[in-house]
């Protein structure tokens, strides 16, 4: 089984922060956001990592390598040149993917889930989703939850993708676009009853602004501390 770090935005809501620096390198207390998710990819048994780079790329292909460092193999989707959007970057990189089942994680996720390679797709699926109860910033949330299927409606809904999810490339067979987002095709997946998910109440913060950085730093001092 392999794994994707979508770390290609450019994370402008955090301000001065990453005007040099990409914000998957934006540390919480020592160690960078995408260091945190590499590590939890790998203890769960994943040591092959696809990762796509846009905004001052070269310095995450500085700070990472090629994974040695950190246990994992590292193989970069280059769209320093042209950015894809969070599907088109997917799409582009299912020839490195393969045509298992892999895991999708947002660079800036911040969390204590842990990855299970057990867990696997039905025939028919075309992706399971963690969902999260909605925090402030996405107060109309994207998705219900019933019995284990992802369904979607307008409206208010009340839970959240949190960026971790393991997907199907036959989410993207059919898409002949080169660069648009994922989200659209979650939702059409989910109108079609392709996709499953679960709930995940445990830690998690979508480190997209200096507000959620600071709650991210407080906890994991909090938690050094306790322990």
């Amino acid at each position: 089984m392999k794994a994707m770090i979508l770390a290609a935005g450019r994370g402008e809501r955090m301000g001065s922060l990453t005007s040099k620096s990409p914000k998957p390198l934006i540390q919480v207390n020592g160690v960078s956001l995408i260091e945190r998710n590499i590590k939890h990819i790998s203890e769960a048994g994943i040591k092959d990592i696809v990762i796509n780079i846009n905004w001052l790329g070269d310095q995450i292909l500085e700070a990472l390598g090629t994974g040695e460092r950190l246990g994992v193999k590292i193989t970069y989707m280059d769209e320093r040149k042209e950015l894809l959007g969070t599907g088109g970057g997917i799409l582009n990189s299912l020839s490195i993917l393969g045509e298992n089942p892999f895991w999708l994680v947002n660079a800036d996720v911040f969390s204590s889930y842990k990855i299970d390679i057990r867990k696997t797709l039905h025939k028919d699926s075309f992706g399971h989703l963690i969902l999260v109860p909605n925090p402030k910033h996405n107060s109309r949330g994207d998705f219900f939850l019933e019995k284990g299927k992802i369904r979607y409606t307008e409206g208010l809904k009340p839970y959240t993708y949190s960026g971790i999810s393991l997907l199907s490339d036959k989410l993207f067979k059919k898409y002949n676009k080169k660069i648009f987002p994922l989200e659209p095709l979650l939702v059409e997946a989910s109108l079609s009853s392709k996709l499953t998910g679960e709930l995940f109440n445990g830690l998690w913060i979508d480190v997209g602004t200096q507000e959620r950085l600071n709650k991210a730093e407080n906890l994991t001092l909090s938690k050094e501390t306790s322990s």
